[in-house]
């Protein structure tokens, strides 16, 4: 089969977006057989130039989800929504913000350094992680999306950010001929309110518009006595149809926060949580520099009660052009600016009786009337504020021929941070929801026994304070050529991407004294990919890709490698893959099977809070699966990932990557049926997890766990009513122990079960 005049066929029917946009067209239509048309999706994710092609003829694993399916799995966050993606370790237990995301075996355990996020086809900020700072808390999911799609290696290296893991990109709505809209309310057994809202039409001849947003309020899955979850979003998409192309505009504005849930011990229901409507006030000793060489302490108050969120708005325009005889143009530009703080209770050690604190100082202050066996635990009032801002802006040039097409491209972006910090500051509280302060900070002399200070590892002693003050600016300049050529069943392609990044930050940590140091880097990388598809039959084929990418070092990286990188260490991670890709795709079933190695060197391993760092080297060999079958009304779908992850140098050598389990599998069912003249559906899933470990040296096993979700609708004219429960046996699977200290019993567990309602009102 030669794909060729189909793909040209795709492409005048798709809504592209460059690289990493998305066809809004929702299906292709194959001209092999008249009377038994394949049904298949457009994609224009990890394309050059984002000519649309069907989702059958890509030499790269990727994954979609629409509207639909995304309103179905009624995620908790967007980080909950990418679980649906094979090759991805998902940690979305920590609330709406502050999720840890790995990808196919790459070493990680904390937030998401191979993970970009981007809406619309760029990046929402060019650097994947900061410190409590992940993509995928810049952004939250709601009615304006039309589509996402996640495209792991394949040739995300060359492209846009040059992310080499993962490129989650999220679509928005467009506007409609006619005036359309939707209003939907949702309410919950955590006693949610939430209100979305959706209209869409046309302002002029070929301008269309689409806005909305949501109004959303809760005490939280994990209920803090007060409404600790609050939020509101609105976003503005406007599209003009040209001649020969088309131009668009967007802003999203959200403000939107939730409790930050932390490990806890492991004995404390599911559902616990230690901030409360008493405790939340916290006052945080912040250091600064005296004047005089030395440092001196002031003290403020915060709101613990803030937890983690976004504060921020997004915008962006494009334009499209078909210059005529092969040539066309892509432009793009993004522009992010914001707070993403964290605040909240993080605990230090493991429980104690309150009879184990010796000082009666301590004990009388504010635990007066406390049995001697009531439960204890130290808990750091961690305050971290985060000011970012971010410019991007992509621009592709094409020329295409009968069967050879080659594009250009230049990438820049520019982001910055303005961050203070103040963590540690541990003191003792009653080990309750809304646990009452019992006493100040404590020291050697004021323990016994368990609870006893582990002073040769600093970040261990129970006075650790930890303060960060600093400044940071980056930019990148990338750029790429791609090509690719038709022979018969055959597709070549081959990108090749080079990139430099400047890179100033001026840091004073520890304790703040005024004294800041700063480091500068000039670094140069060079990333290439390459592949051959083969289309074998109508139905099915097959795709060999190989990539190699980098990942720089971002602004943390200096702070915690500063002395290695002084000594001359570039601190650049280097990452090799290979992919073996099956794809089928029919009527009635489809499954796409890609399996993958990889090799990393360099990622940094460090134990929070301390100087102590490693770089590891790691390998990874697994298989992806993502598959679907339908049997008349009924649907069953898989989302599979095996693999064996493996730390290959140093101190950890043979050791499982932290976190990552060799398996996952999940299997999602949808019936429709009809009762009476209404149309209903059933729906839901079940994923299995394999064992993990807490942490390079393997010392604690997280074990296994099985989750289970059910949902119904029911479709009356124009309503639609919804009802989603999710874990539904109340399994207390654990997501990770306590990164700060392994061997304490901390966990923090999956989010218990929690049922939603919504009515939705279509117009």
């Amino acid at each position: 089969m030669n794909k060729k005049p189909l793909a040209r066929a795709v492409s005048l029917a798709a809504v592209s977006l460059g690289f990493c946009g998305i066809a809004v067209a929702q299906e292709a239509v194959s001209p092999s057989n008249d009377e038994d048309m394949l049904i298949e999706e457009v994609i224009t994710t990890g394309t050059p130039g984002g000519t649309g092609m069907r989702k059958l003829d890509a030499s790269f694993s990727i994954t979609t989800l629409s509207d639909d399916e995304i309103g179905k799995a009624s995620p908790s966050s967007t980080a909950d929504l990418l679980k649906s993606i094979p090759g991805l370790w998902v940690e979305s237990s920590g609330g709406v913000s502050g999720a840890n995301i790995d990808v196919r075996g790459f070493p990680g355990g904390s937030d998401a350094p191979f993970v970009t996020v981007s809406m619309n086809g760029l990046p929402l900020y060019p650097a994947p992680t900061l410190s409590f700072m992940e993509n995928s808390s810049l952004f939250r999911v709601d009615e304006t999306i039309q589509r996402v799609e996640g495209l792991r290696g394949g040739p995300n290296p060359v492209y846009s950010n040059g992310q080499p893991g993962l490129t989650t990109n999220f679509i928005l709505k467009e506007g409609t001929e006619e005036t359309e809209g939707r209003f939907k309310y949702t309410a919950s057994d955590y006693d949610l309110q939430r209100a979305d809202a959706l209209l869409t039409g046309k302002l002029s001849e070929d301008v269309y518009y689409m806005m909305g947003g949501y109004v959303s309020s809760s005490p939280g899955i994990r209920d803090a006595g007060f409404d600790a979850e609050e939020g509101h979003q609105f976003t503005l998409h406007l599209t003009k149809e040209l001649d020969n192309g088309k131009a668009g505009f967007y802003v999203r504005d959200t403000k939107d926060t939730g409790t930050w849930y932390l490990p806890n011990a492991a004995f404390l229901s599911t559902d616990y949580t230690q901030v409360g409507p008493s405790n939340r006030k916290v006052s945080v000793p912040v250091s600064q520099a005296d004047g005089n060489g030395g440092t001196e302490t002031s003290w403020e108050t915060f709101d613990m009660g803030e937890g983690r969120g976004w504060d921020g708005s997004v915008a962006g325009a494009y334009l499209e052009l078909d210059l005529g005889n092969g040539w066309s143009l892509t432009e793009r530009f993004g522009l992010t600016s914001g707070n993403a703080d964290t605040l909240g209770f993080v605990p230090n050690g493991a429980p104690v009786s309150l009879d184990s604190l010796t000082d009666q100082a301590v004990t009388t202050i504010s635990g007066a009337g406390l049995s001697s066996d009531t439960q204890v635990q130290q808990f750091g009032a961690w305050v971290v504020r985060k000011d970012i801002e971010a410019t991007t802006n992509d621009i592709s040039l094409s020329k295409e021929w009968d069967s050879v097409k080659v594009t250009a491209g230049y990438y820049t972006s520019s982001w910055e941070v303005n961050e203070w910090w103040s963590i540690g500051n541990q003191k003792y509280y009653v080990l309750d929801h809304d646990g009452e302060l019992i006493g100040g900070t404590a020291d050697d002399s004021e323990l016994s026994g368990e609870l006893a200070c582990n002073t040769d590892v600093e970040v261990y002693s129970c006075d650790w304070k930890y303060d960060v003050d600093a400044v940071g600016d980056a930019s990148e300049n990338a750029f790429y050529l791609a090509s690719e050529f038709y022979l018969g069943d055959f597709t070549f392609d081959l990108g090749v991407r080079s990139a430099n990044r400047e890179t100033n930050y001026s840091v004073d940590h520890g304790e703040r004294n005024g004294v800041f140091t700063t480091y500068k880097a000039d670094e140069d990388g060079f990333a290439y990919t390459a592949a051959v598809d083969w289309a074998f039959a109508e139905n099915m084929g097959t795709f060999f890709r190989i990539n190699s990418g980098f990942k720089f070092a971002d602004f943390d990286n200096y702070r915690e490698f500063g002395d290695s990188y002084l000594a001359g260490s570039d601190l650049i991670i280097d990452i090799d893959q290979y992919e073996l890709g099956y794809k089928l795709q029919d009527q009635d079933y489809s499954l796409f099977a890609t399996l993958f190695y990889n090799e990393t060197q360099g990622m940094p391993d460090c134990i929070i809070g301390s100087t102590t760092c490693t770089r590891l080297e790691t390998e990874a060999l697994g298989l992806e699966l993502d598959g679907k079958a339908h049997w008349g009304a009924f649907t069953l779908g898989l989302n599979a990932t095996l693999q064996k992850p493996e730390i290959t140098r140093g101190e950890f050598e043979g050791n499982q990557v932290m976190r990552q389990p060799e398996y996952q599998v999940r299997l999602s069912q949808n019936y429709d049926f009809t009762i009476n003249n209404i149309d209903m559906a059933v729906f839901g899933g079940v994923s299995r997890v394999g064992d993990r470990f807490n942490d390079s040296e393997n010392s604690v096993t997280l074990p296994g766990y099985t989750k289970v979700d059910l949902g119904a609708a029911a479709y009356i004219n124009d309503i639609t009513v919804q009802l989603a429960v999710d874990n539904l046996t109340d399994e207390d699977g654990i997501t990770e122990g306590d990164p700060r200290d392994p061997l304490a019993s901390n966990v923090r567990h999956i989010l218990p079960r929690n049922i939603k309602l919504s009515v939705a009102y279509d117009f």
